[in-house]
């Protein structure tokens, strides 16, 4: 998501990134998707440690880009072991019947300024929901870093069955930072 848009930025300020660019890579290692909450009154925020991202944009056209990003559900961390162990479970991201979160950006809009957003859908636990992620984009060495912040209703999702359905002792609102860093796909030719 932030490589497309960090593309386009890139073309505006004619930087030396390929005109053509369309696909990109992102770091893993420079890259996260992080999440933060509040249970019983305390905030706490956490991290996905595996996903991936495939990035196609055209700096020319950025309405017609998209990106598919995989989380691994399982792979949640916050440092608590007893919300650690419970987050995979049937209450929360029930792993056991779908292991990964997808969010598909269909396009993406220029807000101006190195501020955009990406148009799509997110699905969690079977439920898809239209998502729109605002982010600012800028350039750092020739790579494209995406930052953004959404705010989601769990349950909307189905994230918090039974006793945990209710804002009683986790709040229903749950905020999701992506934080990417990407570069030109060498593999795409361009």
């Amino acid at each position: 998501m932030n490589a497309r848009h960090l593309c386009l930025l890139a073309a505006l300020q004619a930087v030396t990134l390929p005109a053509a660019a369309a696909e990109w890579a992102v770091d893993p290692a420079r890259s996260a998707i992080r999440f933060s909450g509040v249970q019983v009154g305390v905030p706490f925020t956490g991290r996905f440690e595996r996903f991936k991202a495939d990035i196609d944009f055209d700096p020319a056209r950025p309405e017609a880009g998209h990106a598919l990003v995989l989380v691994d559900l399982a792979s949640a961390r916050t440092g608590d072991v007893q919300r650690d162990g419970a987050l995979p479970q049937k209450d929360w991201f029930d792993v056991k019947a779908g292991s990964e979160a997808r969010f598909e950006a269909i396009r993406f809009v220029d807000k101006g300024q190195g501020d955009y957003a990406a148009v799509g859908t997110l699905t969690i636990r079977g439920t898809s929901r239209p998502v729109t992620l605002p982010f600012h984009l800028t350039l750092e060495g020739g790579a494209a870093h995406a930052a953004g912040r959404v705010g989601l209703v769990r349950t909307e999702f189905g994230v918090g069955q039974g006793a945990w359905a209710s804002g009683q002792w986790v709040a229903l609102e749950v905020g999701v930072e992506v934080d990417l860093v990407a570069t030109p796909n060498p593999a795409s030719g361009h």
